[in-house]
């Protein structure tokens, strides 16, 4: 019980914070910054266990990976937030090198298509100049609800 405890402090804190600038109204940075971190803190507290959980998911279809895994936070890279959450999958020695997954979005063909290309890195800090993990795949995408 003590190990959710601190978390569920600091996301209620975070959520506080959340809910006092939207009733001030300290515009839409301040927002994503408090969400992102939350997002942020939420992911590293619990990636272990969602890893767990999506594993235990697939194994339940006969479908669960049989290379290392792992859960890292998605960071967009063109507004520099958090975002949400990926399972990446692939040799263990790889895998350990993911720190991020790195999320370019753009249109298609106008705007019929939004295109949202996630890609392993190895810095979860930068938004310029990322490295890409070759031999890593994304196999599970985590959306989070603060």
């Amino acid at each position: 019980m003590k190990r959710f405890l601190i978390p569920l402090i600091v996301f209620s804190l975070l959520i506080s914070l959340l809910v006092t600038s939207y009733a001030l109204d300290l515009g839409g940075f301040v927002k994503k910054a408090i969400v992102g971190g939350a997002i942020a803190l939420l992911v590293d507290r619990f990636s272990g266990q969602l890893n767990d959980f999506i594993n235990k998911l697939m194994a339940n279809e006969k479908l669960a990976p049989q290379e290392a895994t792992k859960v890292v936070p998605i960071i967009s890279v063109g507004k520099a937030l958090y975002v949400g959450a990926a399972q990446v999958v692939g040799p263990k020695d790889k895998v350990a090198q993911v720190q991020a997954v790195a999320q370019l979005e753009g249109d298609f063909h106008g705007e019929i298509f939004r295109v949202k290309a996630l890609v392993p890195v190895t810095e979860r800090g930068k938004i310029t100049n990322l490295q890409r993990v070759q031999g890593v795949g994304i196999s599970a995408v985590i959306d989070v609800k603060p």
